[in-house]
């Protein structure tokens, strides 16, 4: 089954867990499994202030094909995927999926799999910064 992809958004706005879950809703769905992504206030024994996140001009495409995959894989009905760009604080959302299947199994396969592949295929860079201003690139 080929998922219908109702978000793929690169975006400077706040991401919202409700919107995630309104984009997959659908007849045929019957388990929604929801990944949120959070700034923490701590990464390998050092202290996180804030986190700046930019994104290759092609990103959005990118996302948008790593949400296509996750249908084919895992018999997801549809998906939603947001990430955030620009500057963030602790607490903030970095990352929200939805994937709308039509059992739990799939749904839960499906976004942890998602999640992964963008982890790995889509160009957003994270440059974290400590609470005494030291800044380090994250992942690149």
């Amino acid at each position: 089954m080929t998922a219908v992809l109702r978000r793929a958004q690169i975006t400077e706005d706040v991401l919202s867990v409700d919107t995630a879950l309104n984009d997959v809703h659908d007849s045929a769905v019957g388990g929604v499994a929801i990944f949120v992504g959070v700034v923490r206030d701590h990464d390998g024994g050092h202290a996180v202030s804030r986190l700046d996140y930019s994104a290759h001009p092609d990103a959005e495409r990118r996302l948008a094909d790593a949400a296509q995959r996750i249908g084919v894989a895992h018999d997801v009905v549809a998906v939603s995927a947001a990430h955030r760009v620009g500057p963030l604080s602790v607490g903030d959302r970095a990352v929200v999926l939805a994937v709308g299947a039509a059992h739990r199994t799939e749904a839960f396969a499906g976004c942890r799999a998602l999640i992964e592949d963008i982890k790995r295929s889509v160009p957003i860079w994270k440059h974290q910064f400590d609470d005494v201003g030291n800044a380090e690139w994250v992942e690149l």
